[in-house]
């Protein structure tokens, strides 16, 4: 007994000792460049020829907390914490509140970025460490990076999920549900990326570019249903996303990987998407392809290249002009920075995965690339090509020895590198730093059970069905349920995250899609069920033509199957008309026999009534509405 009581007062001490290190650590490096009044981190302290690196970007920020959040839910599971607990988690707070205040301060680019997808509407991506304000123009940067806007949303998901109380009022949840709007398009939203250029030449052109996107696909999937109050929140805390902007997304980026854009065939950015913190990527083969690709091409001994041809900090760019000519891009072939960040994303990627010989490698290459300053143990931003050594590394590449830049540390990779450390010493497990559980999705795919209820638009109609074999229910027979348009249901969202304060408007008035309308709907007590728009003849001409509008209906129960990650089954609400009957009856009665036999297009189907189906269909409640009226349903 004695023995045990030894050994885990020696465990005890072990790890208290290890905590502390870590303690004094983060403190030091990071903690103590946290500004006492915004709670915002700058960059670096460094101020170079490449830039001023003391603005608090909005993505450094994010990824610089990390460190001090995760050492405080390590220090969550001890019981004398010394107060340290408190101390970093209000750190951790504090800095994503100063985030949110300096965004806040721009709703007004927020409502018009809604309506307009402007590069010169976007939110600015960097702000003044000491104030919340902006920096520079609209116009003289390149704000538009919604990877930033997207990480800042994931993470506070990620946080709110662990505990953290980061959002306090109603008017900070609509500020946020229409972040979520913001970047509810980025699957066709050209952006300047995570380096901020844009195209690879940095001639300012925006381009699509994949780490936006799936940053902004994790983000939404990862606040979509939560209630940022937590557990003392309501239905008004809930924020809600429409999963036809996260399948739309993913379409997106699984068609774009492995490339980054047009212009980058590879971006080691992209290994934050693949792997922590977005975990963007379901199909397991188009993640290793894309792992794979960025090792092979752009990982070397110093850590990974950005991405092929990048001139940036190499002692041959003319850092006076922020572009190069397309022919100039050939120079810088070989001789690439190499930055350490990437090789903190590799041992994060192992421990998710369990590749411990990863984390190893990756863990001794970084022990390699440390610089010591003051006693303590730095990583640079990158590291360079010396100009007398261009020539030979160019003849044989990976052979030259390559030197720091000036910014050491690059915070954002310190923070990475602690959170690493951490998890390799157990004083993290990986679902401490994933409460959501984002890891687990990758490779896994599900083909959901599309249920389908079948309604008639009057009872003549219903009678003729029947001598077909067709069942279907009127929308006076299905009541208490209410049956509506899609449009009406655009209107509704008009309404959530409405913020006059804040001069807030909600969601824009557009055409919805299958997977928003597969579902079943408590809105303000009431239960609703809405037909998709791809029947309503008013909004889509096409629809007039009924073997068209056929294979339609084969096509979204094929797109829904496929993306469908809601709880419960996806429920299609289909109203046949007299028209169809009268106008396509022989393709109508050959796509019904396919839903009897359960099998539609390849798709597994289920006919039956609405009101069996509710109890197995897909539910959202929508009960705070400020300004919401319902017509009659008028069949």
């Amino acid at each position: 007994m004695q023995v045990v009581l030894n050994q885990t007062m020696k465990t005890s001490t072990k790890l208290l000792t290890r905590l502390d290190y870590y303690y004094q650590q983060i403190k030091t490096i990071i903690l103590t460049r946290q500004n006492p009044i915004t709670g915002l981190l700058p960059a670096s302290t460094a101020i170079t020829a490449h830039g001023d690196y003391t603005d608090a970007w909005v993505r450094d920020n994010v990824y610089s907390i990390l460190a001090v959040w995760g050492l405080g839910l390590a220090y969550r599971k001890i019981d004398d914490d010394e107060g340290r607990t408190y101390e970093l988690e209000h750190s951790v707070i504090k800095l994503m509140r100063g985030l949110l205040f300096a965004m806040m301060r721009q709703a007004h680019k927020v409502e018009t970025f809604k309506h307009t997808q402007s590069l010169l509407d976007g939110l600015h991506a960097k702000y003044n460490t000491a104030t919340g304000d902006i920096v520079v123009g609209d116009d003289e940067w390149g704000h538009l990076q919604l990877d930033a806007t997207s990480i800042f949303l994931l993470i506070l998901a990620q946080m709110t999920a662990a505990g953290l109380p980061i959002i306090y009022t109603i008017d900070e949840v609509n500020f946020v549900q229409n972040l979520v709007y913001y970047i509810g398009r980025a699957y066709r939203t050209p952006d300047y990326g995570i380096w901020e250029r844009g195209n690879k030449i940095n001639r300012g052109s925006a381009e699509l570019n994949a780490s936006s996107v799936g940053m902004a696909k994790a983000a939404l999937e990862a606040i979509n249903g939560l209630d940022l109050f937590g557990v003392r929140g309501s239905q008004a805390s809930v924020i809600h996303v429409l999963p036809d902007e996260i399948a739309r997304a993913r379409i997106t980026l699984e068609s774009l990987l492995p490339r980054e854009s047009g212009s980058k065939e590879i971006d080691a950015a992209l290994l934050s998407i693949i792997s922590y913190p977005a975990f963007a990527v379901e199909d397991l083969e188009l993640r290793d392809r894309t792992l794979n690709d960025i090792i092979n091409k752009l990982a070397g001994k110093y850590g990974c290249k950005r991405f092929l041809r990048d001139g940036h900090q190499t002692v041959l760019e003319d850092h006076q002009r922020l572009h190069y000519e397309p022919w100039e891009l050939k120079q810088f072939e070989h001789i690439e920075c190499e930055w350490p960040l990437f090789f903190t994303y590799l041992v994060l990627d192992g421990s998710f995965r369990g590749e411990q010989e990863q984390v190893k490698k990756y863990q001794e290459l970084l022990e390699s690339l440390l610089i010591e300053q003051d006693g303590l143990r730095l990583l640079p931003e990158l590291y360079y090509v010396p100009a007398e050594n261009i020539e030979a590394e160019k003849l044989a590449p990976q052979t030259q020895p390559r030197l720091p830049n000036e910014n050491i540390p690059l915070v954002w990779a310190q923070s990475l590198y602690f959170l690493g450390e951490m998890l390799s010493e157990g004083l993290l497990a990986v679902g401490d730093i994933d409460p959501l559980g984002r890891h687990l999705c990758v490779g896994k795919q599900r083909e959901a059970l599309v249920q389908i209820a079948l309604l008639a638009e009057d009872e003549d109609l219903q009678t003729k069905l029947e001598v077909h074999g067709i069942e279907a229910q009127t929308p006076t027979q299905v009541e208490p349920i209410q049956v509506r348009k899609a449009g009406e249901f655009s209107a509704i969202y008009t309404q959530i995250g409405r913020n006059d304060k804040l001069g807030l408007t909600g969601r824009p008035v557009r055409r919805l899609r299958s997977l928003t309308t597969s579902r079943i709907f408590r809105i303000s007590s009431e239960t609703i069920v809405f037909l998709p728009s791809f029947s309503d003849s008013q909004q889509f001409y096409l629809t007039l033509d009924y073997h068209f509008l056929l294979d339609q209906i084969r096509s979204e129960l094929a797109y829904i199957q496929k993306y469908w990650s809601d709880l419960g089954r996806p429920t299609l609400t289909l109203m046949l008309t007299h028209t169809m009957l009268e106008s396509g009856s022989e393709a109508l009665l050959e796509l019904m026999q396919e839903l009897k036999d359960g099998i539609c297009n390849g798709v597994r189907v289920k006919l039956g009534r609405l009101n069996q189906l509710m109890l197995t269909a897909g539910i959202q409640r929508i009960d705070f509405l400020p300004n919401a009226e319902f017509s009659r349903f008028a069949s």
